[in-house]
């Protein structure tokens, strides 16, 4: 945990456009650590698509919180991680910027170029006063012209672009699974069955009913597993 250590570094701490006499933007770093109390979510990509999923609790009075894993267009979607009301506005903007797209270009928007303007929102707000940076984590995932790719980005507005990526408050322990068992050559069913296990590793006692999870392949674009689908490919927890 990051503390202030005297009155000169506090004035570093209020102001998120100031840097700090070694190099740090502390606004920003703090947003980081909300993503790190956010959902565990992430990203597969397999030889037809990739997979996107993240944990979703459920209350006791059996309503499942706000999903975390958002439809973009049929050829790609969004996981998110950290504060789910910055993460809705990050996606409906990247909902708005792929219809612009498509009316621009007359076709859909690459995978790419969605993380990319994605990136960009999110360091736009570190280098501006009279706002503050968005508490959330992406992980854009989909397929364009037969080839799938996954793109993260965090609060600084990085954007990488990994095979598997995990984010989160488990994600090191997920990031840790995918490291140790992604193959390059994995199909759908195990694309689906190793975010599972990686989402296990990352929370302790996860259900299935608070797993979402969804596909985005060449055939059929976006799809939503529902707990029960999970569960009919021998995938319950």
């Amino acid at each position: 945990m990051m503390q202030m250590t005297n009155p000169q570094q506090q004035q570093y701490d209020r102001g998120k456009t100031i840097f700090s006499p070694d190099g740090r933007l502390f606004q920003v770093e703090y947003a980081k650590e909300a993503v790190k109390k956010g959902a565990t979510a992430l990203g597969i990509v397999y030889e037809d698509g990739v997979v996107l999923a993240a944990t979703r609790n459920t209350s006791d009075l059996g309503v499942r919180n706000p999903e975390k894993v958002f439809k973009v267009e049929d050829h790609l979607g969004i996981a998110m991680s950290g504060l789910v009301a910055d993460g809705r506005t990050l996606v409906e903007e990247a909902r708005n910027e792929a219809q612009k797209h498509l009316m621009t270009y007359d076709e859909d928007i690459p995978v790419f170029t969605l993380g990319k303007f994605v990136a960009d929102r999110c360091q736009q707000f570190t280098q501006y006063g009279g706002v503050r940076p968005y508490g959330v984590s992406t992980i854009t995932g989909g397929i364009k012209d037969g080839e799938p790719g996954v793109y993260q980005t965090d609060p600084s507005g990085t954007l990488n672009q990994w095979n598997a990526i995990a984010i989160g408050k488990g994600g090191e322990e997920a990031k840790e699974h995918l490291e140790e068992n992604y193959e390059h050559d994995i199909d759908e069913e195990e694309a689906v069955e190793l975010a599972v296990e990686a989402l296990k590793e990352g929370e302790e006692d996860l259900e299935t009913e608070n797993i979402e999870l969804s596909v985005v392949d060449t055939e059929d674009g976006f799809q939503r597993f529902t707990p029960e689908d999970l569960e009919d490919k021998g995938l319950g927890v």
